[in-house]
């Protein structure tokens, strides 16, 4: 591995084992452990028990009702599905958001495997850059937070409900998975009422305070990473400005009710800023 790169890895591990360690483990546990449930064993039903739970199979074969009894999984997967599209590699406060991500997923990773659970990576743009399997270790982490910080996507493009429906085919039990992305994308509505449905999904929305707020700094060439084109704009124009923060809090609204709506736990990070406060009052709100 080359040296620089060792070094931003080793700087990522220390930082994101220290706050899985010191900060999250409890609030880790609480916020997760125990919504995965295995079965375990049938018994007799008794008065009050969920019907819902009735195992017909078994109780046609004895004529007598048996329900089945689930228990708390021992562990859990985690998936991480981190968006790698070219509106990543944004940043105007001290990092891109591609480093944030890579910061978080692994404060994530590391919490996951000090509580004995396996973790797993999906890098999407418009298509799927790479699969990582869930596992366990120090070693495992590591391979992740490599891939995190050095990977470059084929495509600069954004498709949500693609990766969702991978995700789905590749993961077959219900885990917890965290989407992180500046959901700069449209169409991916249904995909995520369905991956809800059927696993433990918390979205984590990334955003530089540059894209919410518009400043006058006079004539600027703007770049698209995702259609690759460039435009001179004059950002002294107030009605510009205006339209430009309108269209972010159009955005930011339409993300956050499409989460509410679908029961989907969200946090919002900024570029720049600490991630713990965000991310602790998100596993606070689940606990």
């Amino acid at each position: 591995m080359d040296e620089d790169i060792l070094k931003k890895v080793r700087k990522i591990e220390i930082k994101a084992r220290g706050l899985s360690q010191q900060m999250f483990s409890g609030e880790y546990h609480s916020a997760f452990k125990g919504r995965g449930m295995a079965f375990s064993e049938v018994r007799e039903y008794q008065y009050g028990d969920d019907v819902r739970n009735i195992d017909w199979n078994v109780t046609a074969r004895l004529a007598h009702p048996y329900v089945k009894v689930f228990e708390e999984e021992r562990e859990l997967t985690v998936m991480l599905l981190v968006d790698v599209s070219g509106s990543n590699r944004f940043g105007t406060h001290n990092q891109f958001k591609e480093e944030l991500a890579a910061e978080v997923a692994a404060t994530l990773a590391f919490s996951a495997i000090s509580n004995n659970d396996k973790v797993g990576v999906i890098l999407f743009s418009d298509q799927i850059e790479k699969f990582i399997p869930p596992k366990k270790g120090r070693s495992h982490i590591l391979r992740i937070i490599r891939e995190l910080i050095t990977f470059r996507p084929a495509s600069n493009g954004t498709d949500i409900a693609q990766a969702l429906g991978y995700f789905q085919n590749v993961i077959k039990k219900r885990c917890t998975a965290f989407l992180v992305s500046d959901f700069y994308c449209s169409g991916y509505v249904d995909a995520l009422k369905l991956t809800a449905g059927k696993h433990d999904l918390v979205a984590l929305r990334l955003v530089d305070r540059r894209e919410e707020r518009m400043e006058n700094l006079g004539l600027v060439k703007f770049y698209d990473p995702e259609s690759t084109q460039t435009l001179w704009v004059d950002t002294s124009n107030a009605a510009f400005r205006r339209a430009v923060d309108a269209r972010a809090d159009a955005h930011r609204h339409e993300v956050e009710n499409t989460m509410r709506r679908y029961g989907i736990d969200m946090a919002t990070m900024y570029t720049g800023d600490d991630f713990v406060k965000p991310l602790r009052n998100l596993l606070a709100k689940r606990s």
